[in-house]
């Protein structure tokens, strides 16, 4: 697949199975993650990868969080399964710097251009995911868990996997209606 066609055809896939990336197919993806926008060259960001026991032990870590800040009981009943919808997650951070030229926002974007170069090069390779946030990316308990800081942020949570079901989505946006000149 070359450049252009990465860049016109990607898609989110939420329904994911096994096989999950190989070591050489996550190798890549590593590599893709760290050849993004950098200011300052801070590395403002850190990846945990999950996979096999890791996957419950995430959802341990998310039921643990959704109990202790006590979510509706939807959250904690879907909880422990959230990490078994891919083979592989990885979950991003951005570990917060302070920097005289580099504020904050553009440390988490830096990391934010990680996490969709990640699903790029998955896509690339033939694999899919998806991007997701939400409670368990905001929740202070799952930070503590992790070992985070809690200045810093988890810009979100990549599910990687094989896409059960190849169906191109149409084109929901045209280029006219978000560029204008100046």
């Amino acid at each position: 697949m070359d450049a252009l066609e990465l860049l016109t055809t990607r898609q989110s896939d939420s329904n994911l199975s096994f096989p999950g990336p190989n070591l050489e197919q996550l190798e890549i993806i590593k590599k893709a993650a760290l050849k993004v926008p950098d200011h300052g060259g801070l590395a403002a960001f850190k990846f945990i990868v999950v996979q096999e026991d890791g996957r419950d032990k995430l959802g341990e870590i998310y039921y643990q969080a959704a109990v202790a800040e006590q979510q509706d009981e939807r959250t904690i009943s879907r909880a422990k399964e959230l990490p078994q919808r891919a083979p592989m997650l990885i979950i991003a951070v951005s570990p917060f710097m302070d920097h005289p030229k580099v504020p904050r926002i553009e440390q988490i974007e830096s990391a934010a251009c990680s996490v969709f170069a990640m699903q790029q090069a998955a896509f690339a390779q033939g694999l899919s995911g998806v991007w997701r946030t939400g409670y368990f990316a905001q929740s202070k308990k799952v930070k503590e868990l992790l070992g985070l800081s809690s200045k810093d942020e988890i810009v979100g949570y990549l599910y990687l996997g094989t896409p059960t079901v190849m169906c191109t989505k149409p084109v929901r946006h045209k280029p006219e209606k978000f560029f204008s000149n100046l």
